[in-house]
């Protein structure tokens, strides 16, 4: 997916043991129960917020357009090590996915487990679009009970008010799974997202419009035995820093957070996103804090993808950012965390969200990349399950 935000604030960049230290300092007290600490009053006290990421899942349906479309953007070998692990090179230019979709998402549930992540954020389309196969294969995989997920749906999707499509039914749906994340007051998480108040506009005649959707999925979700939905709304930063509230929103949050033509260090992502968590919280709702993992669209400006009819080869291939060594990632998820649980309590967001689990043609992921790389993993378990030692060993 495509979505820019602009942030600035200086990440953690330190040795293994200062980082703990400083992690330790940062954090709310008693905030630190999930590092296992011995401490009585720390254990007492809230746990982290839950940490999840965004499957954008373009990666299982051969011969479809957009697991063609990945095939074509990392199917030159300078970015073979961007290819999720169970991306197989057939030329020096050419890739090809396997079409064992339920094994390799046993594989990815085993990985995300290992990495210490709470949920995956499934981009929401609807249950015959092949983006869609890998959410189908998690649902009936028979390890998905110990994975919880939610949904991120673009508000285009949702249609508009004179003809709303069938999504949001599906999506209330979905909600009944026993492994369908829940925050406080068992209401089900759910991000819509990519919204502009152009859009708003033009679809739902302006905000009270869009209120009044946003109160119908609450009543069906409701009608179907559900609590209320948490609904996280992201999007433009200024419309939503004034109508979140407006529209009916929990909290606020993003999908990726950086500039269309931003380059530079991962230090300097991390600095705008850590900055775009603050200017969020102008909208005086809990704010959802993204993750980055990086942004690098190379492989999409050489080869642009058929739903980016404005990307000419070539054009803005300097604007990226480098890609995060493990200290740097561990250190901005660290962040996360920490200005999560320096908010107000009634002002505390349940979660965090990371760009991406699999994003890695825009340059954001987690998943192991070929053959079996896991420093991204490892990086998070060193924050989520700090206390954990076991080797990365048959992740792939």
């Amino acid at each position: 997916m495509d979505n820019g935000n602009e942030a600035v604030r200086k990440p953690f960049a330190l040795t293994r043991r200062m980082f703990l230290a400083s992690l330790s300092a940062s954090l709310l007290p008693g905030s630190l129960s999930f590092l296992g600490s011995g401490n009585p009053a720390a254990a007492a006290a809230p746990s982290r917020p839950l940490v999840g990421a965004i499957r954008w899942d373009a990666w299982y349906a051969p011969g479809s357009q957009p697991t063609e479309a990945m095939k074509q953007s990392l199917g030159p070998e300078k970015y073979r090590w961007r290819t999720p692990f169970f991306g197989a090179p057939t030329n020096p230019n050419a890739l090809s996915f396997s079409a064992s979709i339920q094994g390799e998402i046993d594989k990815e549930i085993d990985q995300a487990i290992f990495a210490g992540l709470d949920y995956w954020a499934f981009a929401g389309y609807g249950a015959n679009h092949p983006m869609s196969k890998a959410l189908y294969a998690f649902r009936a995989s028979p390890k998905a009970a110990a994975m919880k997920y939610c949904m991120f749906t673009e508000l285009g999707r949702w249609g508009s008010a004179a003809k709303l499509s069938s999504l949001p039914k599906e999506h209330i749906g979905l909600m009944a799974d026993k492994n369908y994340l829940r925050v406080q007051g068992d209401r089900p998480l759910y991000f819509l997202g990519f919204i502009k108040g152009a859009d708003v506009q033009r679809s739902w005649g302006g905000v009270q419009g869009l209120r009044t959707q946003l109160n119908k999925f609450r009543s069906d979700a409701n009608a179907a035995g559900l609590a209320d939905p948490y609904i996280v709304l992201a999007g433009e930063v200024k419309f939503l820093s004034q109508e979140a509230a407006n529209i009916g929103a929990d909290a606020v949050g993003s999908y990726a957070i950086t500039t269309g033509n931003g380059r530079g260090s991962f230090a300097d992502l991390a600095r705008y996103a850590e900055k775009g968590w603050n200017d969020l919280a102008a909208s005086q709702l809990p704010v959802v804090p993204t993750v980055m993992t990086g942004w690098d669209r190379r492989p999409r400006i050489e080869r642009p993808v058929p739903w980016e009819t404005s990307q000419r080869p070539g054009d803005g291939v300097n604007n990226f950012y480098t890609a995060p060594t493990k200290k740097e990632l561990a250190g901005h998820l660290a962040q996360s965390i920490s200005w999560v649980n320096s908010r107000p309590a009634d002002s505390r967001a349940p979660a965090v969200l990371i760009y991406a689990w699999n994003e890695n043609d825009e340059g954001g992921w987690l998943v192991p990349t070929f053959p079996c790389q896991t420093d991204r993993l490892e990086a998070l378990r060193e924050v989520l399950k700090a206390t954990a030692r076991a080797a990365s060993k048959n992740l792939c």
